[in-house]
């Protein structure tokens, strides 16, 4: 083994939780218990950032698959913080083939592609057409944070709307990107629900969220009920 994977190793299990680990694992069931170490999520930010600084850590990245879910942990926080658009990229497409549950995906947020959405645009159209679950969830969740609001294009929905994967973990981001398209796009999004082109568990859960959701007015989250 590595210097830079035993010593990250050792570290984890320096920070680990038992009871913490007990209740982690049950939210993630893609992963099996004996490779969840039970790491606070800040303490596995803060680690993260220690690491970013050291030579070595380029072997550790290299190390595919990771064994225990902190160190999937580390290293989707070690791309959210790399500077350089085509690296971060280069990264993730290494990365997002292992990643094997939903909170791995949703907690890797590279800061950098906020500024370089012509980049993401074409490699989401990538994700999107994947076989693997969170490499297509990765995707939509992309579309989702950096393309509601000045970037809005009405074909991303059709994008996102055309995603079929009988996945729960695809089908539940579907709903959410589709909930805070609602949100964000009114008006362009409604006719989704309006006229059903989802499928019926996405189309409800769709409209559960959106009820849910504090940014809707309360008009109009009556007026989705009607559609459920």
């Amino acid at each position: 083994m590595l210097m830079i994977n035993k010593e990250i190793k050792n570290k984890l299990f320096e920070f680990r939780d038992i009871k913490y680990r007990d209740f982690q694992s049950r939210l993630i069931p893609t992963v099996l218990k004996e490779k969840v170490i039970g790491v606070r999520t800040p303490q596995l930010r803060k680690y993260a950032k220690e690491l970013s600084n050291k030579k070595e850590i380029d072997d550790f990245l290299k190390t595919l698959p990771h064994e225990y879910f902190e160190e999937n942990q580390i290293h989707a926080f070690l791309i959210s913080e790399v500077k350089e658009p085509g690296l971060c990229i280069k990264m993730l497409n290494i990365f997002l083939p292992y990643v094997d549950n939903w909170a791995t995906c949703d907690q890797m947020s590279p800061k950098v592609l906020k500024k370089h959405h012509e980049k993401l645009f074409i490699e989401i159209i990538k994700w999107l057409e994947s076989s693997h679950t969170y490499t297509v969830r990765f995707g939509i969740k992309m579309l989702m944070d950096h393309f509601l609001d000045e970037d809005f294009d009405p074909k991303h929905l059709e994008m996102v709307e055309k995603v079929r994967m009988d996945e729960y973990y695809v089908n539940m981001m579907r709903a959410w990107y589709f909930a805070t398209a609602l949100a964000k796009q009114y008006q362009i999004t409604l006719p989704y629900v309006e006229k059903r082109k989802l499928d019926e568990w996405t189309h409800k859960k769709t409209i559960q969220k959106a009820i849910e959701s504090f940014r809707l007015t309360p008009e109009k989250k009556e007026y989705l009920k009607e559609f459920r």
